[in-house]
C-alpha cells in the first residue's frame, strides 16, 4: 500500500489540531511519528485509519483519495496505547481471529509463533481479564501482526511495558515488521525507540510537522533547532553563540574554530549533543569546567548536569560513574560535533557536514 497525504489538516472549533502537511509513506517501510504529548501523532494517524476525517487535504491510498471512507471499509490494523481485547475469547482466539476470518489453514502455527515472539506462549488458554496490563497490550500487538494488514497503526504499543521487555521487544517488533509486507506507522515520544526501530522518521509539534525523512538522517541533520530537540534524549545542549572570524564565539573567552556559511547571521545557537561530551581529552578538544548539579545513572549510562560559565549542559557517559554534587568536572568536546542554527532556529552547519545551505 502507497498512502500518501496532501495538504491534510485537522480543526477542532477554532482550535488547529494539525496544521496542513504532506508526507509519502513509503510502502512496506515502518514511519515513526516522533514528538511530545499532544505533537499532533494520535490525530494523524486516526485521519490514516479512517476514524477522523481531515478538515482539509486528501489521503490517497494507492492513487485514490479516501478521505472520509471510514475504518470499517479500510483494511486497517491499530494498537492503541489503551489494549483491546475481546474479553470473552482466549489470548489464543483473541490471536487467531482475523487469521480464521481469512480462511488462514495454518493458523494455529502462525499464534504460537507470534505468541513466542511477544512472550505471551504460556498465557494462549487463559482470558485477558486473567492477564496484566502489559500483557494483554502483547495479545493485542498479536492480533494486529496476525491481521496482517497493508496498513499498520500502533499508537504508542510499548508504553505500558516494562523497560527490559520493551528494549526485548523492539527488537522483535523490527524483525517482525521486516519479515511483513504492511506498512507501518508507528508512534513514540522516544527518541532512542525511533533510532531502533530505523525506516523513516515524522517529527512533529504542537501539530506541525517538522521534518520527514530516512531516521538517520533526521537525527544527524535536524533541519531546525525544533527537530533536535525533540530528537535527542536528554534534549541536544543548547549555547547562544556569535558568528566571528573564523568561527563561533560562544563566550568572550569561549571560541570554537568553525567552517560557517558566508552570509551566517550575527546571531546563532550552538547545539552539542549529550554523547558527545566526555571526561576525557582528545586532540583538538574543546574544555569546558563546570560543577556538578545532578548525577544521575540511567541503565548502563552516567548523565552528569553541569553548571558552567555558558550555562547548564548535560554530558551523557557510557557506563557507571560516581560524582559528588559541587564537584568540579571538566567536559570536553570536538568543535567537529558542533551543530550550529541560524537566527531563526534553521539549520547551518552539523557534525561531518559544513554549512548546509
Amino acid at each position: 500500500m502507497e498512502l500518501e497525504l496532501v495538504g491534510v489538516s485537522k480543526k477542532v472549533g477554532a482550535q488547529p489540531w494539525l496544521y496542513a502537511l504532506d508526507m509519502v509513506l513509503r510502502p512496506g517501510a515502518v514511519t515513526v511519528l516522533l514528538g511530545a504529548t499532544q505533537a499532533g501523532k494520535t490525530s494523524l494517524m486516526r485521519i490514516m485509519a479512517g476514524l477522523d476525517v481531515p478538515s482539509t487535504g486528501q489521503v490517497l491510498i494507492d492513487g485514490v483519495n479516501v478521505a472520509g471512507v471510514p475504518v470499517r471499509e479500510r483494511n486497517v490494523s491499530m494498537v492503541y496505547q489503551q489494549f483491546i481485547n475481546y474479553p470473552s475469547m482466549t489470548v489464543f482466539d483473541n490471536i487467531a481471529s482475523p487469521l480464521k476470518l481469512r480462511g488462514e489453514p495454518d493458523y494455529k502455527q502462525r499464534v504460537t509463533e507470534l505468541a513466542e515472539k511477544l512472550h505471551i506462549d504460556m498465557f494462549l488458554n487463559r482470558l485477558p481479564a486473567e492477564l496484566s496490563g502489559g500483557q494483554q497490550q502483547r495479545v493485542a500487538l498479536a492480533r494486529a501482526l496476525a491481521k496482517g494488514a497493508p496498513l499498520m497503526l500502533l499508537d504508542e504499543p510499548l508504553v505500558n511495558l516494562d523497560y527490559k521487555l520493551r528494549e526485548e521487544l523492539r527488537d522483535e517488533l523490527t524483525a517482525l515488521f521486516a519479515l511483513g509486507n504492511s506498512t507501518v506507522v508507528y508512534a513514540t515520544t522516544e527518541p532512542g525507540e525511533a533510532l531502533l526501530l530505523g525506516g523513516y522518521t515524522a517529527v512533529m509539534d504542537a501539530g506541525e510537522l517538522l521534518q520527514y525523512g530516512p531516521t538517520a538522517e533526521v537525527f544527524h541533520q535536524p533541519n531546525s533547532v525544533r527537530v533536535a530537540k525533540a530528537f535527542s534524549d536528554p534534549p541536544m545542549n543548547l549555547l547562544p553563540g556569535k558568528a566571528v572570524a573564523g568561527g563561533v564565539a560562544l563566550s568572550p573567552a569561549f571560541f570554537a574554530t568553525l567552517d560557517l556559511p558566508a552570509q551566517a547571521d550575527p546571531a546563532l545557537t550552538v547545539g552539542v549533543r549529550s554523547s558527545a561530551l566526555r571526561v576525557t581529552p582528545q586532540d583538538g578538544d574543546l574544555a569546558l569546567t563546570g560543577s556538578v548539579e545532578l548525577a544521575e545513572i540511567s541503565g548502563s549510562d552516567t548523565f552528569i548536569h553541569l553548571d558552567t560559565p555558558l550555562g547548564s549542559m548535560v554530558a551523557q557517559l557510557t557506563g557507571v560513574h560516581y560524582f559528588e554534587l559541587g564537584t568540579r568536572v571538566t567536559a570536553y568536546f570536538h568543535p567537529r560535533q558542533l551543530y550550529v542554527f541560524d537566527a531563526s532556529g534553521m539549520l547551518l552547519r552539523s557534525p561531518g557536514r559544513e554549512g548546509v545551505r
